[in-house]
């Protein structure tokens, strides 16, 4: 029997991306800093995956977390991805990663295997939560036809990772995706636990998930963990839109009359679009990347700042987020 009505999350979740080198090259040092930053602000809820930077992210989390009681964090990563040393390092998003190349792998045998390197490379004798990583539409360029991959998924990873649920080697299991759709399936399919969801619900895009995925997240009773709600760094003031993408023109005219708007009420936007993300009744947990140490502490701030119900009002009536959207109260 599942136990998500059970699952422990925090209200904001720290994301390793950026530490593995997912924007820009970041030393050992500077991401210790930012791991000591998010610690000691409070940050409890740490999120990784073998594919940041091949491997860095994990090794880097893991280093720093070796100091710290196990009972005192909570760890989750990703599967579906197996890794190999190769002095032929592919060409991915990873700026400067660690010598690895990789093959996806959604059986059983291989999310079994991928979770056992994963506790290597931490560290660590458990994870708490493990994700299907990447099994999505959005990633069809690299993973080939992600229907076929997900019928794989089907029969080998999904169950797999339920017996492990059992075993209590995990304590629960979901996706980890960019898009909605692979969450609905795999909701009516099998008996997961929580899932990440990024770049799907932020100021920028959201209507997806107010259409489809909280309404049968909250049938179901499954979590929902929201990544990325800056779109990777554009509601944060990077000029650059989700993972890899180009910036839509329609993107920046929006991004540019929110702006404006920020500044009419004097609201830091970075801090409201984390605010936004948090605000759904169906979501557990918002998961922030850093990689600077200045950023954690500013993202944890972002739930005592008091944000006017006129700013939220201003962005509905210029039709740039969606009537439906719930918003913060204080």
């Amino acid at each position: 029997m599942s136990t998500k009505k059970n699952l422990k999350l925090e209200k904001l979740a720290f994301g390793g991306v950026a530490i593995g080198t997912g924007f820009e090259k970041v030393n050992d040092e500077r991401s210790r800093e930012t791991l000591e930053a998010a610690w000691e602000c409070g940050i409890r809820q740490y999120d990784t995956s073998p594919w940041y930077g091949l491997g860095l992210s994990e090794r880097r989390m893991g280093h720093f977390l070796k100091n710290k009681k196990r009972e005192d964090y909570i760890l989750s990563t990703k599967v579906g991805r197996l890794f190999t040393p190769t002095k032929n390092i592919p060409e991915t998003q990873w700026v400067d990663p660690s010598p690895f190349d990789y093959r996806y792998d959604y059986t059983a045998e291989g999310v079994r295997r991928s979770v056992e390197d994963s506790l290597q490379r931490l560290g660590v004798e458990s994870i708490d939560y493990a994700f299907i990583h990447d099994l999505s539409p959005d990633n069809n360029a690299d993973l080939g036809d992600w229907e076929e991959q997900f019928e794989i998924a089907k029969k080998g990873a999904m169950p797999e990772l339920t017996k492990m649920r059992e075993e209590g080697l995990i304590k629960g299991w979901g996706l980890g995706v960019n898009t909605v759709e692979p969450i609905i399936r795999t909701i009516d399919y099998a008996d997961p636990d929580v899932f990440v969801s990024a770049i799907q619900y932020t100021m920028i895009d959201h209507k997806d998930s107010l259409d489809r995925l909280f309404p049968k997240v909250e049938e179901s009773g499954v979590r929902l963990i929201v990544a990325a709600p800056f779109n990777a760094g554009l509601l944060s003031g990077q000029k650059r839109y989700n993972y890899a993408g180009e910036m839509p023109e329609d993107v920046d005219a929006r991004y540019k009359k929110m702006i404006k708007i920020a500044e009419k009420y004097e609201i830091d936007l970075a801090k409201a679009a984390i605010q936004f993300s948090y605000a759904p009744k169906a979501v557990d947990t918002v998961l922030v990347g850093a990689s600077k140490a200045y950023q954690p502490k500013e993202n944890m701030k972002a739930f005592e700042v008091k944000i006017p119900k006129e700013f939220w009002t201003a962005l509905k009536d210029e039709g740039l987020i969606d009537e439906r959207c719930e918003t913060p109260q204080f």
